[in-house]
């Protein structure tokens, strides 16, 4: 077990994409359980998916953030690209820990816009880290991906497996945020985390991701389309569990140390943040229709069958996805637990009372 070395109380803490899916529960959840602490969001609110959710997601951390005056909760509005923003609030503010979630998501995207991935995924990290190595901070977080397994077919993905295989561009832009940081860990010093997160999910979540867009097609009475032929699995990793890992990470920075050759070996890790149980995508759409109608966003007599089509695999996708999380149990006493069928429970209930209450 790793002895937590950075206190995040009384601390000012950078979370990058904090409008988003992830950094916006960790944001509320850095209110709930730090103290004197000042939380900087920043978030561009690109309209890559409703940015009406985006909003949503602000105005829960907002009032959050009112209920716990024992913190500090500031949103700026500005992208990770825009080199002279993060220099200017890294000189303006005394930045302990970052946790950078920025990133332009979605492996088809990438496909079809491969212009942003890199400005966002590569020059965004690159400003980050350049902002890390001039104004020296205790840890600097940030998101990895699943994606960065690609072709491997060795399961359950374990982060000593070699990841040279990457079958989409925002698989390969992950995969330079982990070699960008190795490197600045090297050269200057940096304490730098990296976490591969496994097809997260929740209320609120992205749109863009198979359990959401399923359901708003399902009540559109659209039909909704399982890739290869239903012969994919994933590892679906509840949100809370995901900020659970990362806050536990957070206080726990890798140990500065100097090699035989007096330089630093750099104080570099990575960690598969997943739900260690691989699950079949017909499974998966079953239980989401079972919620779904349970929560009363269908109607008990919906038929399930007439709205479903299977199709072969997609370009940049993989078959599997599995996370051997040993690691991080054993090293911060932790591994996701939620339950496919509570975690899409809950997105059911949230998912009923934010969009059909309001029609």
């Amino acid at each position: 077990m790793h002895t937590p070395n950075v206190s995040l109380n009384n601390k000012t803490v950078l979370v990058t994409g904090a409008a988003g899916f992830i950094g916006s529960n960790l944001a509320t959840e850095l209110l709930k359980t730090v103290s004197g602490a000042r939380i900087i969001g920043l978030d561009s609110m690109n309209d890559y998916y409703d940015v009406a959710i985006k909003e949503y997601r602000l105005s829960q951390i907002d009032k959050l953030a009112s209920d716990n005056p024992q913190n500090t909760w500031e949103f700026i509005r500005g992208n990770i690209a825009d080199k002279s923003l993060i220099d200017t609030l890294f000189d303006k503010y005394e930045i302990s820990v970052v946790v950078n979630l920025a990133a332009q998501a979605g492996v088809r995207y990438s496909i079809t816009n491969p212009d942003v991935y890199i400005e966002s995924n590569i020059i965004g990290f690159y400003n980050i880290l350049e902002a890390c190595r001039h104004h020296p901070v205790e840890h600097l977080v940030y998101a990895s991906s699943s994606s960065v397994y690609g072709s491997n077919k060795k399961i359950p993905y374990s982060t000593d497996d070699k990841v040279d295989n990457p079958v989409s561009l925002y698989a390969a832009t992950k995969k330079s945020n982990e070699l960008m940081a190795h490197a600045y860990s090297k050269l200057y010093n940096i304490p730098s985390t990296g976490l591969r997160f496994f097809t997260v999910y929740g209320p609120a979540g992205r749109p863009d991701m198979a359990y959401f867009s399923f359901t708003n097609k399902l009540i559109k009475g659209d039909t909704i389309e399982i890739f290869n032929f239903g012969n994919c699995k994933r590892d679906f990793t509840y949100v809370d569990d995901i900020v659970e890992g990362i806050r536990r990470v957070m206080a726990c920075a890798p140990e500065k140390q100097e090699g035989e050759d007096g330089l630093p070996i750099p104080p570099y890790r990575v960690y598969n943040i997943g739900n260690n149980n691989s699950e079949n995508l017909l499974d998966f759409v079953d239980i989401l229709q079972q919620e779904l109608i349970k929560a009363g966003v269908l109607p008990r007599d919906y038929n399930f069958e007439a709205h479903k089509k299977l199709v072969p695999m997609q370009p940049g996708d993989v078959p599997v996805t599995y996370a051997d999380v040993t690691a991080l149990e054993k090293d911060f006493g932790f591994k996701p637990h939620t339950s496919l069928r509570e975690g899409l429970r809950k997105f059911a209930e949230w998912y009923h009372e934010f969009y059909q209450t309001k029609q």
